[in-house]
């Protein structure tokens, strides 16, 4: 595949730089960020699996640490909902700074904690967000902010995760937005199963294909 970037990043967000990974196809017209969740990275291999998927249909990628190294160590940061939110906006805002990323739309991926960070940030920063996904997330945790999100919002979950799946029909219920809820049959919370994963990324290039502007569906 054509590119027109491929490097790693550094976000620069208060006193500290953050690691990553932006991806642009030569003729992309959107990016997505991904917030991911407690515990895990810019690896993340799920997320990683996502990414390329996107990148196949024209879509760029931002995968970055929410967390230096050291501030990771410490496992009430993980959980730190309002920290992580403030890094993903400071991501965002830094993204739509770029010459390489001029006139793209911007969508978020949020996996597990990682889905209440991309969902605030959604709230806060409705002029860019356009469209965020959530796959085996916890949207229960934005709180209030729920109610504030305008940007169109699909939550993935499995129908086997059966404590999450609940918090995403509730907070679904709470959403005003455009929204959808997909029930992958079969699927447990990190979509390990056969096929899953795959399943994962064609609905979630689906929606962004739906909803972010310039994106032919």
């Amino acid at each position: 595949m054509d590119f027109r970037f491929y490097h790693d990043v550094q976000i620069p967000a208060g006193k500290i730089v953050l690691e990553g990974e932006l991806i642009i196809p030569r003729s992309a017209e959107a990016i997505v960020i991904f917030s991911h969740g407690s515990g895990s990275s810019r690896f993340s291999a799920r997320n990683r699996m996502v990414a390329a998927s996107l990148h196949e249909q024209n879509f760029g990628t931002l995968l970055f640490d929410l967390l230096t190294r050291e501030e990771d160590a410490g496992y009430q940061n993980r959980f730190d909902i309002h920290l992580l939110t403030e890094r993903l906006c400071d991501a965002v805002k830094w993204l739509v700074q770029q010459p390489v990323a001029k006139s793209c739309s911007i969508g978020l991926f949020g996996a597990s904690t990682g889905a209440a960070s991309a969902l605030k940030a959604a709230a806060k920063l409705p002029s860019i967000v356009e469209a965020v996904v959530s796959r085996g997330g916890r949207p229960d945790l934005a709180g209030k902010d729920l109610h504030a999100v305008k940007a169109p919002t699909l939550l993935i979950v499995g129908s086997h995760d059966y404590e999450v799946l609940q918090l995403n029909e509730e907070a679904y219920e709470e959403l005003t937005c455009d929204k959808k809820i997909e029930i992958v049959d079969g699927a447990t919370h990190l979509f390990e199963e056969p096929g899953k994963m795959e399943l994962v990324s064609v609905l979630a290039a689906g929606w962004f294909a739906k909803y972010l502007h310039g994106v032919n569906v």
